[in-house]
């Protein structure tokens, strides 16, 4: 008997990273799965069949998160399709790195669109759902840089801190439906991103994290499935950093 038995999770951007290991572990432990990517390609497919592999129900819907109109219409097959949405996971995100003096319009407007808006499109599709159901669990992907900010992210570092807030406001205006909110916080996490970074830097970052190892996707994917299950049914509008000790 999995944690999540009987559960239908959603999860934004879930074709790779972090976001296809939170919907394998979902998976796991029993609950079907739908996720949306900007394109369904074959890396999302491939995500597709290693969901299938155990056993429950699985789709790949294409859709543009930071599209109003458009995250209201998957929302509305997505139930059709699965009769039910209990999680939803805002993991979509981008970088657009940058100094302030330097940074541009555009890099500012997508990951805030991306980042931010996307979340608040998917919340607001899903609660009158999970409202109906009396209850669900909605989880922000966030960042320890959205708690203590970096330099040449300000843009990425007000989004994250964006979903925290967002994820606590949530959690205030719809416990009384039983709807709970919170965010997590990943540090240095081994992906395809920070393994392309050269090899001084992560040697900085290293360093600078207590246990003295990055996080590994399947890290973040046991905190999210803690936050999904009813294990954590008196936890709402947190944020639990997932990073290593490095922020202690």
């Amino acid at each position: 008997m999995g944690l999540l038995d009987g559960k239908v999770a959603l999860i934004t951007g879930a074709a790779r990273g972090i976001g296809k290991a939170i919907a394998l572990k979902y998976a796991s432990e029993g609950a079907d799965v739908a996720f949306t990517d900007l394109i369904i390609d074959e890396n999302a497919q491939k995500t597709v069949d290693e969901i299938a592999a155990y056993g429950h129900k699985v789709k790949a819907y294409a859709s543009n998160a930071a599209n109003f109109e458009e995250t209201h219409q998957v929302v509305e097959q997505i139930k059709a399709d699965f009769g039910a949405i209990d999680i939803l996971v805002n993991n979509a995100g981008i970088t657009k790195d940058g100094l302030m003096l330097k940074m541009t319009e555009q890099q500012w407007d997508a990951v805030l669109a991306v980042n931010l808006k996307s979340a608040f499109n998917f919340i607001h599709a899903c609660v009158p759902i999970m409202m109906r159901q009396k209850g669900g669990s909605i989880i922000n992907m966030s960042s320890v840089v959205g708690v203590h900010g970096n330099a040449a992210q300000a843009n990425y570092a007000a989004s994250k801190a964006g979903l925290i807030a967002l994820a606590k406001s949530i959690g205030q205006e719809m416990g009384r439906k039983g709807i709970r909110a919170n965010a997590i916080a990943p540090g240095f996490i081994e992906t395809a991103m920070t393994q392309a970074l050269p090899e001084e830097v992560r040697k900085e970052w290293m360093e600078k994290i207590p246990l003295r190892r990055g996080g590994t996707p399947e890290d973040i994917a046991d905190v999210a499935t803690f936050l999904a299950s009813d294990m954590s049914s008196y936890v709402s509008g947190q944020v639990i950093q997932v990073d290593g000790g490095m922020n202690m």
